[in-house]
């Protein structure tokens, strides 16, 4: 039977706060050196590309570092996972705060990627630790700190650095993580007593390599050129790792992640909207900041400060934590993978809202704010389907992928508006036409449009099954009939 901890309502009402500002940190400090590239660039003497790896190797590392803590922490060792995590995180704060050079401030952003991997157990531990009335609305409230914390961190940074210098935000995060460290070693309950299982050290080793040279093909393709015989041989090499790594862990008797989970319908639809979810966020984010940022003799654009476009991004994260409240009412009277093309067709209409609204600044913010309610619909529903389809042994691994489809997502995007951008751009210029916008925002709508046509043809596929609906099990519990004493999948058990 799914384990539940009996204890204190008072312990359930500090716990959850614990996790929503675990979630919120781990997504400021996230995005915390986006705005700052091109002062990190004049500080510390590097090219602009360079300074970019302040904020790609963030990325990289909880791209690489997520699925094995999520392993980890589906055992017993939990809360050491977390409470280790947030101190890596810690340490790498301080690193970056401190005026020490780049190769510093490099290392410490990597290692303040590692708290990207605790999110993932932060839900498998509110799915296993409260009640079920308590559950499904703090899974959906921690998936959505991660779209949130994005937006905040844009602003904050932008502000601590006009106010205090380049190092005031990093030091906003040193003393942030110092705080999310001494509240959950008081909050955080002891995980259930399940088997703890051998690390899978190679599968370990094909996802860190595989990963690394995707993004770093994703990220360096607008300087090497997209057609380039390096650019392919890496992505090439990606892709033989990453099939290595998926045959692998079909293969290995402990898996670092669980494959076999995604031919489960509902969490291959989750993982699906993740990955599109991510996409869709970063080609909008990316677009628009530099938007804003363009001088008025482009032409276009408003001639922005980065503390103006950080702001312009407050709407996005308001909105998206309103849509968790939006979607908990929704799922009352309907089945939660049904409200996923809902939230795809409102990311189609902030696309449509940038691409003939982006002239006025009332335009661009109606444009993030209808994003944050897309994009939150998408990140509150997707968890509870994976939590509901998963064993609850098997929940941090099965977050943890989807994390990763989201990182590879945020990267993506990132990517997608660069190279759209840059071939709008004319030879000899700096700044790219008012077309190419356009063009990134009509494919951004055909993403959109293609996902919610995905998400429906799925829901009709298994319009058989009793899918998960938000009149019943709140916690996204098991289905009827589901053993989860036993390590097989669910798509095994189905």
């Amino acid at each position: 039977m799914r384990h539940i901890r009996t204890s204190s309502s008072g312990e359930h009402r500090a716990l959850v706060p614990v996790l929503v500002c675990l979630g919120m940190l781990v997504a400021i400090v996230s995005s915390l050196g986006a705005p700052l590239i091109p002062t990190i660039a004049d500080i510390d003497h590097v090219s602009v590309t360079t300074a970019q790896w302040s904020l790609t190797v963030t990325m990289l590392m909880g791209a690489v570092a997520t699925p094995a803590m999520g392993r980890l922490g589906d055992g017993p060792h939990r809360r050491k996972v977390i409470i280790g995590g947030l101190a890596t995180v810690l340490v790498g704060s301080l690193l970056a705060a401190l005026p020490l050079g780049f190769g510093f401030l490099l290392t410490g952003r990597a290692l303040q990627g590692v708290g990207m991997g605790l999110v993932p157990l932060a839900i498998a531990t509110a799915r296993d630790a409260l009640p079920p009335d308590r559950a499904r609305s703090a899974l959906a409230t921690l998936s959505l700190t991660t779209v949130a914390g994005v937006g905040l961190g844009y602003p904050l940074t932008g502000l601590l650095a006009q106010y205090f210098g380049m190092y005031a935000g990093f030091w906003f995060a040193v003393i942030s993580a110092a705080a999310a460290l001494i509240a959950a070693a008081l909050v955080l309950p002891e995980p259930p007593r399940r088997p703890a299982h051998p690390m899978d050290v190679p599968g370990a080793v094909l996802l860190t390599a595989g990963m690394t040279a995707l993004l770093f093909a994703l990220t360096e393709g607008e300087r090497w050129g997209w057609t380039s015989v390096r650019l392919l041989a890496l992505a090439a090499v990606a892709v033989l790792l990453l099939t290595g790594w998926v045959i692998h862990e079909l293969r290995a008797p402990h898996p670092l992640v669980d494959v076999r989970l995604v031919r489960d319908r509902t969490v291959l639809m989750a993982d699906f909207t993740t990955m599109i979810g991510g996409i869709g966020t970063y080609l909008l984010i990316s677009l628009v900041t530099r938007y804003l940022q363009t001088p008025r003799s482009a032409g276009y654009g408003f001639g922005s400060s980065v503390v103006v476009t950080g702001l312009v991004l407050v709407p996005f994260s308001v909105a998206s934590l309103v849509s968790g409240r939006l979607v908990r009412l929704l799922a009352r009277r309907n089945p939660l993978p049904r409200l996923l093309p809902l939230g795809c067709l409102l990311s189609l209409a902030a696309m449509l809202c940038f691409v003939f609204a982006r002239g006025s600044m009332w335009g661009v913010c109606a444009a993030m704010a209808v994003a944050g309610l897309g994009v939150g619909f998408n990140f509150a529903v997707t968890p509870a389907l994976i939590v509901g389809a998963v064993p609850a042994h098997e929940t941090g691994s099965a977050m943890s992928f989807n994390q990763v489809v989201k990182y590879i997502g945020y990267s993506a995007g990132s990517a997608l508006s660069a190279v759209i951008l840059q071939a709008h751009t004319a030879p000899g210029q700096t700044l790219p036409s008012n077309d190419g916008y356009r063009t990134a925002g009509l494919l951004g709508c055909a993403v959109w449009l293609l996902t919610a046509l995905v998400s429906v043809a799925l829901i009709r596929q298994g319009a058989r099954r009793p899918w998960p609906a938000g009149g019943g099990d709140p916690a996204g519990d098991l289905a009827p009939g589901r053993d989860e004493s036993t390590p097989q999948s669910a798509g095994a058990q189905r």
